[in-house]
């Protein structure tokens, strides 16, 4: 919504917006003529928000990024620090944690926690965001999830093992998890939540259709989270990486390729589309019109296809 305000209204604003930067405008608005010049055209975005933050002071985010020992968390995690986000390096391997938390705090001079959890242990998730949630003097602002699975096809094809590991820890974990800081979040009224889904899961195909379907089923969660916290004023971002050259995709058995992007341009895409208030970012770009030619071509040709 966009257009003149009242008098009444531009203070409520002001009041909303001083509120959310943590600097008192109200005791000033008498001196409307000067003070609300920048408001007479008002846009209840995100990314309205984060331009008027940025013209009236940077406020430091607090951030729980999980699975954070990933090649993608990794390079994410250094963005967000380098503009000034304290963060949690939450995942299993308390060492390289603590190696990557201390190398942020000498770079950037952060807050730069750490919190074991272990997806595979849904008891223990209610703890480990309670803890989160408190960790820092204000509650966090955002929760990014980045941990993730891929086996190789033909193995987890023949294997049930892979096959619902990969199932447990990029859906069923990734909801447990988002499950309850959605239920934390939305008595704040405020903040976001993001998960790294994948390409793999806008179609099903031959190559990878059990990770697939991981990912199809986390994009589908995300898609009814974002509808059920929008009154809330939480917003949901789901993330669609196309092949990243990480350790990960080694592992698979796959080879990178022109197509495949550096963990560096995926956190990049995702800082920009947290901060535009997106509601789902293909990085790089070109995946989304990729997909959406894959999305449109008939299941008869489609089913022949190898892809």
């Amino acid at each position: 919504m966009a257009g003149k305000l009242s008098y009444v209204s531009e203070c409520r604003f002001i009041a909303c917006w001083s509120k959310f930067t943590k600097i008192d405008l109200l005791s000033n608005c008498s001196q409307r003529p000067s003070l609300l010049t920048g408001f007479k055209q008002v846009h209840y975005t995100c990314r309205s928000v984060a331009s008027t933050v940025g013209q009236h002071g940077a406020m430091s985010e607090n951030v729980l990024l999980v699975g954070a020992t990933s090649a993608i968390a990794r390079a994410l995690a250094q963005r967000l620090a380098a503009r000034g986000c304290n963060l949690i390096l939450a995942g299993r391997d308390n060492e390289e944690l603590e190696s990557l938390a201390s190398d942020l705090r000498i770079r950037y001079q952060q807050q730069i926690l750490v919190e074991s959890v272990d997806a595979m242990q849904v008891d223990s998730h209610t703890a480990f965001v309670d803890r989160a949630m408190g960790a820092f003097h204000e509650s966090l602002q955002g929760a990014i999830l980045c941990q993730g699975v891929l086996h190789p096809q033909s193995l987890a094809a023949t294997s049930w093992q892979m096959s619902a590991e990969m199932m447990q820890v990029n859906l069923t974990a990734s909801i447990s998890l988002l499950n309850l800081l959605a239920d934390r979040f939305a008595p704040l009224g405020r903040g976001y939540l993001a998960a790294i889904s994948s390409v793999a899961g806008d179609r099903g195909r031959g190559s990878n259709y059990i990770y697939g379907a991981s990912k199809a089923g986390l994009t589908a969660y995300l898609d009814g989270l974002r509808n059920h916290l929008l009154p809330h004023g939480v917003h949901v971002l789901t993330i669609k990486p196309g092949p990243v050259d990480t350790p990960m995709l080694q592992a698979s058995g796959q080879s990178p390729s022109r197509l495949t992007a550096s963990p560096e341009r995926v956190a990049r895409d995702i800082d920009r589309a947290i901060r535009r208030g997106k509601n789902q970012v293909y990085s790089p770009w070109y995946w989304s019109w990729i997909m959406r030619i894959i999305r449109s071509i008939p299941e008869p040709l489609f089913k022949r296809m190898k892809l």
